[in-house]
């Protein structure tokens, strides 16, 4: 797949940010301390990516089981759902600058850093995932 940038693009945005033109690293990206929040369609996995980075999350579902896990994850405080228009069930652009700004900057938007911190000790914690998975094989040895 080829990327078009409109002329001039690169030079206008140069010095204020990264233009990528091939694959991303993105477990490098997302694990770079000054990542801020992680803008996220609300996967499971990329769920479980900013956790385990200790990332706050500005979710935005868009079908099947995203639409549950984005609810759990903003139940939990881990991050907080854009809003979507009444009219027409879009996002607007002014509801995901001011989500990411309240998870970013805002004072507000203190617990979602601090839960996403909190939960980064269950995430991360990688004798827990080991024990998980030897009890898992243990079960189905024992229940055939």
């Amino acid at each position: 797949m080829s990327i078009v940038l409109p002329d001039g693009f690169e030079e206008r945005v140069k010095g204020r940010g990264v233009v990528w033109m091939s694959w991303a690293p993105q477990l490098r990206i997302s694990a770079h301390e000054s990542v801020g929040a992680f803008l996220t369609h609300c996967g499971f996995s990329s769920i479980a990516e900013s956790l385990y980075n200790g990332h706050p999350m500005v979710l935005l579902p868009s079908s099947i089981d995203q639409g549950l896990i984005a609810r759990v994850s903003a139940e939990k405080k881990a991050g907080i759902e854009i809003a979507r228009n009444e009219e027409d069930g879009e996002y607007a652009r002014k509801s995901v600058a001011e989500a990411l700004r309240l998870v970013i900057v805002e004072e507000g938007g203190g617990i979602y850093r601090e839960k996403a911190k909190k939960l980064r000790v269950l995430f991360a914690d990688e004798e827990l995932h080991n024990e998980y998975v030897k009890k898992f094989v243990e079960f189905r040895q024992n229940h055939k």
